[in-house]
């Protein structure tokens, strides 16, 4: 029997360079990019049979929802052990579209949303966009592992913020919060009436050693106002299909999901539903070695910051998904070590700045390559330096 291609067999840079998504469009190609949260695996064969066959029957019409919540609900049950209602699944075009027209339902202009900084840049932008007011509970780095400073969250539901954006997985450390953490979340908001909008985006990706709770498994308390959006963009890779879920199973979140523009559903991609369908039913072994890789390089990633002269950037593995939060205040790079590895090193990064003023000298690495480009990527962050 022939031993099972890895994806450092697939991936072949000259290949990855013909795309023209984001990742590999933005910059010249000179520079290596590690920014974009976008993978560079090649798509599941399920998902392009899927794709292959809506083209053939000439099936590109506006997108149907049918079969999209039965298929996360299986999904749902088998991975996170939690009882998804397949009438509760509403299509998204993407999470922010959705978390924007969730907060114009549920928020008056200048309410309060909470949330965790450093945090990914777009909810900033989508909380000004809709005229609420930025609430920060900033991230506890105190420790090895950040925590959420629980303590600070009831201060700020006490002071009458209106909704807690929950990032978890967390982006852009990588954090998996507790079951622990995600049941006194959701006391604290049903104590001060306090609306949840769970960011799961990431849940699909939770790596060895950590579980996902979705926050949707303690939502059985009647006072508890939630609801949660992901989607299958970043398992599978799949984020210019524009499909992604909301999901609320309670009264309060059916009538607020009721309440959305009709226009979500046509905005939908079609072919972002047949990816998604497939995605959860028929591509779980291909998300399996997709956890394996980034298990395996999230460790590399280590070795290779050490190995190369650059252990003095603090770099904790993230708990789920592919992106690396690296601390490289003792480089004395400044605020934006990013524009420094750009300029010197021709690698591109997310400066930290981009997730709030506690990432200044910070930078986001997306490590969901093969080996080599990963070593390549290191090896330029190192002449950056040495520059």
């Amino acid at each position: 029997m022939l031993p099972r291609a890895t994806f450092d067999d697939e991936i072949d840079l000259r290949t990855l360079r013909a795309r023209t998504s984001e990742k590999w469009a933005k910059y010249p190609d000179d520079v290596l990019p590690a920014f974009v949260a976008e993978t560079d695996f090649p798509i599941a064969p399920g998902i392009a049979a899927a794709l292959r066959r809506a083209i053939d029957n000439g099936d590109l019409g506006y997108a149907s929802p049918r079969g999209l919540g039965e298929a996360y609900a299986a999904f749902a049950s088998a991975r996170y052990g939690c009882r998804i209602d397949p009438a509760s699944v509403h299509p998204l075009p993407e999470v922010m579209i959705g978390v924007a027209e969730i907060l114009r339902v549920i928020t008056e202009p200048g309410d309060g949303i909470v949330v965790n900084p450093p945090v990914y840049p777009p909810f900033f932008a989508t909380i000004a966009e809709v005229g609420r007011s930025i609430v920060e509970v900033a991230l506890d780095t105190t420790g090895s592992l950040p925590q959420l400073d629980l303590a600070g969250l009831e201060r700020a539901f006490s002071d009458g913020a209106r909704v807690y954006l929950f990032c978890n997985p967390h982006n852009p450390v990588g954090r998996v919060f507790s079951r622990g953490d995600v049941e006194r979340v959701a006391a604290l908001a049903a104590r001060y009436d306090v609306a949840v909008l769970a960011d799961e985006i990431h849940a699909p990706l939770v790596l060895p050693g950590a579980e996902h709770v979705a926050f949707e498994s303690v939502t059985a308390r009647a006072d508890l106002h939630s609801i949660t959006v992901t989607s299958a963009s970043k398992g599978w890779n799949i984020p210019g299909l524009k499909c992604a879920l909301a999901i609320g199973g309670s009264p309060w979140a059916r009538h607020v999901l009721d309440r959305l523009p009709k226009a979500m559903v046509e905005r939908t991609g079609h072919l972002g539903v047949h990816a998604t369908i497939a995605a959860f039913t028929s591509e779980i072994g291909f998300l399996d070695r997709v956890i394996e890789h980034l298990d395996t390089q999230r460790g590399r990633l280590a070795r290779l910051l050490s190995d190369s002269g650059l252990g003095s950037i603090r770099y904790e593995p993230p708990q789920a998904g592919f992106l690396a939060w690296l601390d490289c205040r003792a480089l004395d790079l400044g605020p934006d070590p990013a524009k420094i590895f750009l300029e010197r090193g021709k690698v591109a990064l997310v400066r930290g700045l981009d997730f709030g003023r506690q990432g200044s000298g910070f930078a986001r690495l997306n490590f969901a390559t093969s080996t080599s480009v990963l070593t390549e990527i290191v090896r330029r962050l190192r002449r950056a330096v040495s520059g």
